[in-house]
């Protein structure tokens, strides 16, 4: 089944195809879960000018992220306090963050981040949407 015009939820964990530079350049909350399923989770962020995803380390999460609109800088590292792996990276960039790795991105551009991330296993309740990073927070 092809979808056209997606409404932006959860259409996991049925088979699921999409225009995915369109549906994340239209969202524009912090976090949407877009597909949940046993083993893996697509999520759209947008992260406005400015502000950032948080600092933040999944234990035993793979993440995948790419940038589809916007610039930002990443940080990662072994250690929150040493973040030696830093980058600036805009759209069509796509980065790895290992389990167990600190990770940041922080918009340093003049329009919002949009971006699309990836967990494997899924990091999110199925049908997650956080409007803003406050939101996300609680």
């Amino acid at each position: 089944m092809e979808f056209y015009n997606q409404d932006i939820k959860d259409y996991g964990p049925n088979p699921f195809i999409v225009n995915i530079e369109d549906i994340t350049k239209k969202n524009n909350t912090f976090r949407t879960a877009l597909w949940t399923g046993e083993h893996l989770q697509l999520t759209l962020m947008s992260i406005d000018v400015g502000d950032c995803i948080g600092l933040e380390m999944h234990p035993n999460v793979d993440q995948f992220i790419r940038i589809e609109q916007g610039v930002g800088l990443v940080k990662m590292g072994n250690d929150k306090n040493n973040l030696n792996i830093q980058r600036r990276v805009w759209d069509n960039y796509a980065f790895i963050i290992p389990a167990n790795t600190w990770h940041n991105l922080i918009n340093i551009g003049n329009v919002p981040i949009k971006l699309y991330s990836i967990y494997a296993p899924p990091q999110h309740p199925r049908g997650t949407v956080h409007k803003t990073k406050k939101d996300a927070e609680h």
